[in-house]
């Protein structure tokens, strides 16, 4: 696996950001974009060193999805 993609969405509720990983156990949050990539470069080490089968991924992808609901 060279990658890992996080899905990326903003908190309403207290600000700030929450990423989860797609097909792993990982997930992290932040106040600002800038502390979410490290936060998300520090969860993947923890998650990958606590002997977690596999290599480690090289890259971090984040997906930042928005979604819009409209009445009809």
């Amino acid at each position: 696996m060279d990658e890992i993609i996080f899905k990326v969405r903003e908190d309403e509720v207290e600000s700030g950001f929450v990423a989860t990983a797609l097909g792993h156990a990982i997930a992290t949050q932040s106040d600002t974009l800038e502390e979410l990539r490290e936060m998300a470069r520090d969860a993947l080490r923890c998650h990958f060193g606590d002997g977690s089968p596999g290599p480690r991924p090289k890259i971090i992808r984040l997906h930042f999805g928005r979604d819009e609901a409209l009445v009809v």
